[in-house]
């Protein structure tokens, strides 16, 4: 197998969208994103017999915790090659980024694959010397709705407290609104910074919520949803919740959420409507993103993981995140890691 980077986005975009685009974190956009917070990228294509078999971009990842190559959710295969043997195009893959970590002194490579996690997959990566990762980067256990189906079939499908709550939503007077103004982030923070304490959880920040939404909305793949009732003394801008959804050609990805207590249930009307904007968009898929995994995530995402099921769709387990070890410094990481895991609550 060849590999080689790939410079233009318009080959990129089009392997993407041919094969499932699967995680919006392989998309063009993310790597731009991940530009802008500072870190380096590569975006390489894999080739055999002079057909691109898969994309891969890699963060080069330069931080107090470690330095390592990391791809998160990919690669993004060719689903339709009869050619394509997985196994020897990680090998490949793995053997061009363990030269590149020596050269640029990297500790270790880490991949988060979209491949599921069985047997099979793991003999993959354990029979190339990847081990675990302590702690995950991104969502590992997906909650995943199908939109092939008309709107009266997926309602019929959810549990019927949501469905409930969707018509207490709209008979108490909430509203969602659909924005892409300059004042989106503002508005977002407020609510994002409330959840955060009530649900005691370390938020992104302003400037990280605000650099996703602008690279993703210059394509016309990120969208601002607000569920609103009309402005009162307790709730002077009326905005109850807030969500933002990302984009990619097969699926809408359901990647920040904030929401205030009250007894309008106005997420989950905020949730629906989110649903039939990907149905709208021509979208196969609604990721739910993820939900509790004992052992990888927060004991406390029981309630979010109930809130997500409650639409129906089902569960989707990736393969979890991969380490190859380069140099020992891989295991002062490893250590640190497995501290921040027990911070989080895991």
């Amino acid at each position: 197998m060849i590999i080689t980077e790939i410079t233009k986005k318009s080959d990129w975009d089009a392997f993407f969208n041919q094969n499932d685009s699967p995680s919006f974190l392989q998309s063009w956009e993310w790597g731009e994103f991940e530009k802008n917070q500072g870190y380096s990228i590569i975006r390489l294509g894999i080739y055999q017999n002079q057909e691109l078999q898969a994309i891969v971009l890699v963060i080069k990842i330069q931080a107090k915790r470690g330095n390592f190559l990391f791809i998160p959710h990919g690669p993004v295969l060719n689903v339709k090659s009869k050619m394509l043997k997985v196994k020897s195009l990680v090998k490949s893959l793995k053997d061009y980024l363990e030269d590149l970590a020596k050269k640029e002194n990297f500790a270790f490579i880490r991949i988060a694959p979209t491949l599921l996690d069985n047997s099979e997959n793991l003999k993959i990566f354990s029979d190339l010397g990847f081990v675990k990762a302590p702690i995950y980067m991104h969502a590992e256990r997906l909650w995943v709705l199908d939109l092939n189906k008309s709107e009266e079939e997926l309602l019929n499908e959810m549990r019927k407290t949501t469905r409930y709550s969707i018509k207490k939503a709209a008979r108490d007077g909430a509203i969602i609104e659909k924005r892409n103004d300059d004042r989106v982030v503002e508005d977002f923070w407020k609510v994002y910074q409330e959840t955060a304490q009530r649900e005691k959880f370390v938020p992104f920040s302003k400037k990280f919520i605000k650099a996703e939404y602008e690279v993703f909305n210059q394509t016309g793949n990120a969208l601002f949803l607000f569920g609103k009732i009309p402005p009162n003394k307790i709730h002077p801008t009326g905005i109850l919740a807030s969500a933002l959804v990302i984009f990619t050609k097969s699926t809408g990805f359901y990647h920040q959420g904030a929401s205030i207590h009250t007894k309008i249930p106005v997420t989950y009307l905020e949730q629906w409507e989110a649903i039939k904007e990907a149905k709208k968009r021509g979208c196969r898929y609604y990721n739910f993103w993820g939900i509790l995994q004992e052992g990888r995530t927060p004991k406390n995402w029981g309630g979010l993981t109930l809130f997500k099921q409650g639409f129906g769709g089902k569960q989707i387990d990736y393969l979890q995140t991969q380490d190859y070890i380069i140099t020992p410094k891989y295991y002062l990481t490893s250590l640190y890691e497995r501290f921040l895991a027990w911070r989080r609550g895991v």
